[in-house]
């Protein structure tokens, strides 16, 4: 269990690479459903990338460079939250091991480490969040992220809320655990594999019925989104946290263009 958090505590929104670049709209969800529940959230100017892909490469020179970074941007605060699994399990679990060995950055990597959480973990099992209050007329289905899942804990948090949203009908993915492929870099280095996997997971997608995929890391959902298009489907590609934040309806689905409705 988490340690009972200070009176509106102060969170540093690690906003992420690919929200950034691809779907600001989920950091602006991510620190609408921060407030709600009662948090001071500030976005550091300073932060950069998590370094996982050059961890990944194994160019632990530059990837230690980046995580003393993303540690000096954000020492100072109660919480660092991200919505993504997979950015939050690298500072969470691999900074301390990449830096172990630094007198001096080692100890605040650890430190880091205990106060790093995943977005929907951290409304659930942090900040006690039970409902939203959003509201959303359709049937989905979940995939459950590689790091979020398996280095996080990160399954029944996003479940639990999803099923207070108005409207909302929630069908279970067979094989939701299983990889989409991305894996970063493995689909780089792996594409005929990766596009495999992908094609394995977009027909079992479809095979719900559900008229929405939601995941808690873009990666993911980009690669899905990307796959969904290219086979024609009619399923559309959101963040959890833009559903939870009742926001999903302000921009275009993951994979189209990114046009405001309004």
């Amino acid at each position: 269990m988490a340690d009972t958090p200070p009176a509106q505590p102060r969170v540093g929104l690690f906003v992420t690479c690919l929200v950034d670049i691809f779907r600001p709209t989920v950091g602006f969800a991510a620190v609408n459903l921060l407030e709600k529940a009662g948090c001071r959230v500030e976005v550091p100017r300073a932060q950069t990338c998590c370094g996982q892909p050059a961890y990944n490469l194994g160019d632990r020179a530059d990837a230690a460079d980046l995580a003393k970074r993303v540690i000096a941007a954000f020492e100072g605060f109660d919480y660092v939250v991200a919505p993504s699994g997979s950015c939050a399990g690298m500072i969470k679990e691999h900074y301390a091991e990449l830096l172990k060995d630094d007198p001096d950055w080692g100890p605040r990597a650890h430190r880091l480490r205990h106060r790093t959480w995943e977005l929907v973990s951290f409304l659930v099992d942090v900040m006690g969040m039970e409902r939203v209050e959003a509201a959303y007329q359709g049937t989905v289905t979940y995939h459950d992220s590689c790091s979020g899942l398996r280095e996080l804990g990160v399954r029944e948090q996003p479940r639990r809320l999803l099923g207070t949203v108005g409207g909302l009908s929630l069908r279970e993915l067979p094989d939701a655990e299983v990889c989409c492929g991305f894996g970063g870099t493995f689909c780089v280095k792996y594409p005929e594999i990766s596009n495999r996997m992908v094609e394995d997971k977009a027909e079992k997608i479809e095979a719900t019925g559900a008229d929405m995929l939601l995941a808690g890391d873009m990666g993911c959902l980009l690669n899905m989104a990307g796959k969904l298009k290219r086979r024609g489907s009619r399923v559309q590609v959101r963040h959890v946290a833009e559903v939870l934040a009742g926001v999903a309806g302000e921009a275009a689905p993951i994979g189209e263009a990114a046009v405001r409705k309004g």
